[in-house]
Parts: C-alpha cells; structure tokens; sequence
C-alpha cells in the first residue's frame, strides 16, 4: 500500500487526502490549526458569511424602490435593522468551526489518518510531525505539500487585534466600526470595504492603483469603483499606505505622499505569504520562486520526484477551487489513475462584493494586447426584465469567442448572484461551445441567464470587435 503524507489540511490537503484514500492509498494527513485551513477558518467561509449579511442589507436598502414600507410608512427598511457585529461574528465563527468538524469527521470516517500538530521534511520520504504526541516519523512514498499562506504585513503597520486587523483577525471584533480604513484595493480588500459600507459602516479604501481591483476585468472593476463611490466609499486612488497606527482611540494610517488618513480601525488587506518556510523545501531540493511559492507543473508535481504541492503555497491561483483541483490532481497522477492537466483558462473565480464580478476563461487585457485574438460582445443588464423585476440597474454580461470558429473562450459577468450566473459559461469554455450552441440552449423567461444567451447571438455572424448598447 503505497504511503501518502500531506502537509496541510486545506482545500488542497482535505480534497486529495479523500481521493488518496479513495484510490487505495494509506493516507496521513497533519494539519496545525483545524481541517479546512484559512480558506474554512479565517478567509473564504468567513468572509463570505459577511459578504451574505451585507447582501441582505443591501437588498433591504432597495426595497423602497419595489414599493415596499415599514408599517410607518417608512421606506427605508435598512434603517430599522440594527447589526450587531458581536452576533454576526459569533455566528461566522461557528459557521466556519462546524464546517471544518464536518470535514474533519469526513476524513476519519473515510479512513484517513490526521494528525493534530506541524510536519516538516527530514527527506523526501521521511516527514517528521510534532503534535502533542511528541514527534512521529511518517514514512511518505508520495508527498503532498499544502501548507496555505498567511497575510503579508507591513513592517510600520504591525496589527494589534484590537484596531488594527488583518483579513484574519477581524472577525474578533466585537462592535461595529465608526470609520474602517481598509489598505489594499484587490480582491480581499474590495469585499471587506463594500460588506462594511452595506452594515453602514463609513469606509475608506487606500489603493495603490489608479482603480480598484487592478488584476480584474478593466470593465467591470471601473464599474464596481463608480458603485462604491456612489455608495458613500472614500477611495484615494494610487495611494500607497507605508504606516499604521493608535492614535487616542483610533488609528492613522501614514500615506507614503506625507498625507495621512484616520479612521477608527484598520484593515490591512496587503496580500499574503506562502507558508514554505521551515518545512524542508531546501533539504529535499524544491524549487521555489523568489517569494517563496512552490514552483509545480500542470499536475502540480514539484521539482523533486514524488513531491507534489498545492493550493496557496504553490505560483497558481489563490482559490480555494484552484487548491482543491491541484490536490485532486496530485493524487491521481502520483497513484495511477486517469487525470487531466490543470487548464488555468477553464478557472472561474468571483468577487464578491456588490455587485460581484465573476469571470471565466481569457481576459479582456489579454485581447487588448493582442495576445488573443477574439471577437467580444458587452450586454449591459438594464434590459433584462428579470433585472428590472428585481430593481437591478448596474452589471454587465461579456462573452469573447474565436473570430472564425466562434467557439466560446472568455466571460465576464458583472452582477448580483454572477457567482452563480458564471457556471454556463465556464461550461461553454469547458467543453467548447461556439456562441450558437450557446445560444440555441433554453433559458427561463424572464430570468437573468436570458441576457447570457442574448449575448451569445449577437455574435453570431457579427464583425465587430465590440457592441455596446
């Protein structure tokens, strides 16, 4: 029985720790914190839980406009709803706690041995994991590395806990911000900015860019910026924070122009770190980038036969979804079975602000630059009648395709559920489709995937580079 020894009990560890098993293999798994990792912890179940709680605040905050009132006559329903941040925070961290006891009672009713405690490589074969146990030496055949990230932090803006936050401890918070100061302008930063600003928070976001979300769809994150502006959000475009500190009560946060900011918390939202130091990574001879990520190949084999790695710690994308499909990858190529490369172009991911941007395939920069040549549509969804059933007035749908062929390579969908709305076309990339396929498929009427489908005929036989109505 082949032995298997993974580093890490996130997405990418939990994911290949049951196909591991699954496929025969005698599976170890060491984990420091808790199953699930920061993705179930402290970053994605967490902030996401937050990003839900502040949909309902938004949704109420619209109900005026679909005629509805508070038995006084009142419209604005958000402003007989109080949030009591200390519930809602309890309420994420226990959704977070019970996910991650679910993935850990699943590991161990599948026969997966974990191990409470910290691993690191004597060799490649020869894991040694410190728990409270003493240490333990796991004989290892293949190795897994799936050891996440941490938040980078700056070192003038050292976080407290108490005022000054990273991604990871805000949840401890206990009352809601007067002015929350969030540094940092991409994917983390953008959603705990537009969450606070929907529980009526005064929030201030520091960008060191000319807009936010810098790495997105250039669309999509000038409209999420137009969004947050018209919804109260203090933005200073490319602004690069080097301080943070207590003053009194509050906290100042120093721009590196001389200005300075105050507020009464911080969140610092400046990117993050892979944990690959102190695991072993030079004694087995792993090559890692200059930022310490573990360089892997496409079935996420490291540079060391029989050590694969996956998830945060590795140059791929930092998704949760990414991570789970690496460690997945790793156990069916290092046990035997029938596998597909990773394909980074068939990846969906979603911001999850509001409106959120998902996205799918090639990018709008790529085509831009002419590294890809496509032909692309932009559908504004103001026409969609279910949008306007639902007082739907900002988002957008693109779609890009190959100019002879049409097969569907790229999406972007701007718009409240796009997470949900963005399966169709990572099916399209997926499997191929050309824009008339797409488009001959049902949709509901009236539902918000009808404009997905609108976008796709009208690239049928159509030359433009762009059509925008």
């Amino acid at each position: 029985m082949t032995n298997v020894v993974i580093i890490g009990g996130g997405p990418g560890g939990y994911e290949a720790a049951l196909v591991g098993k699954q496929l025969g293999g005698q599976v170890t798994l060491v984990e420091r914190r808790g199953l699930g990792g920061s993705a179930v912890l402290t970053d994605v179940v967490p902030s996401k839980t937050l990003s839900a709680v502040a949909e309902v605040m938004t949704r109420l905050r619209g109900a005026g406009d679909l005629g509805l009132r508070l038995a006084n006559g009142s419209a604005d329903l958000a402003a007989a709803i109080k949030v009591d941040m200390s519930e809602v925070h309890k309420r994420i961290r226990e959704l977070a706690q019970a996910q991650s006891d679910d993935i850990e009672h699943q590991l161990l009713a599948e026969g997966v041995r974990v191990i409470q405690g910290t691993a690191r490589c004597a060799t490649k074969s020869l894991i040694i994991a410190s728990g409270d146990g003493g240490d333990q030496v796991l004989p290892a055949d293949v190795l897994l590395l799936a050891t996440g990230a941490h938040p980078r932090e700056l070192p003038a803006a050292q976080p407290d806990g108490e005022r000054i936050f990273t991604w990871a401890q805000i949840y401890n918070m206990d009352t809601l911000p007067e002015r929350l100061i969030v540094v940092g302008s991409g994917v983390t930063g953008a959603e705990f900015a537009s969450a606070y600003r929907a529980l009526g928070v005064d929030v201030t976001l520091i960008s060191s860019r000319h807009q936010v979300l810098p790495s997105q769809d250039h669309d999509a994150a000038k409209l999420l910026q137009e969004s947050f502006q018209d919804r109260g959000i203090v933005i200073y475009n490319d602004a690069r924070a080097v301080t943070a500190s207590r003053r009194g009560e509050g906290v100042v946060v120093g721009l590196a122009d001389g200005r300075e900011v105050e507020g009464s918390h911080c969140l610092m939202a400046v990117g993050s770190i892979p944990n690959t130091t102190g695991i072993g990574l030079e004694e087995m001879g792993v090559a890692a980038s200059p930022s310490g990520h573990i360089l892997v190949d496409r079935v996420s084999r490291t540079s060391v036969r029989g050590v694969y790695a996956a998830g945060d710690c590795t140059d791929g994308f930092a998704l949760a979804s990414v991570a789970a499909m690496q460690g997945r990858i790793a156990m069916w190529h290092s046990l035997g079975d029938a596998v597909t490369p990773l394909n980074l172009k068939e990846v969906a991911s979603n911001v999850f602000t509001a409106p959120e941007i998902a996205t799918v395939g090639v990018s709008q920069k790529e085509i831009d630059s002419g590294a890809v040549n496509a032909r692309s549509v932009m559908l504004p969804l103001r026409g969609n009648a279910r949008a306007k059933m639902k007082g739907l007035s900002q988002g957008f749908v693109k779609i890009f395709c190959l100019p002879t062929t049409n097969i569907i390579i790229g999406g972007v969908v701007v718009s409240r559920w796009a997470s949900e709305l963005i399966h169709a076309l990572s099916v399209a990339v997926k499997n191929k489709l050309t824009v008339d396929q797409f488009a001959e498929s049902f949709t509901v009427y009236p539902s918000l995937t009808g404009s997905l489908a609108e976008a796709a005929r009208r690239l049928h036989g159509s030359d433009a580079e762009v059509i925008l109505y």
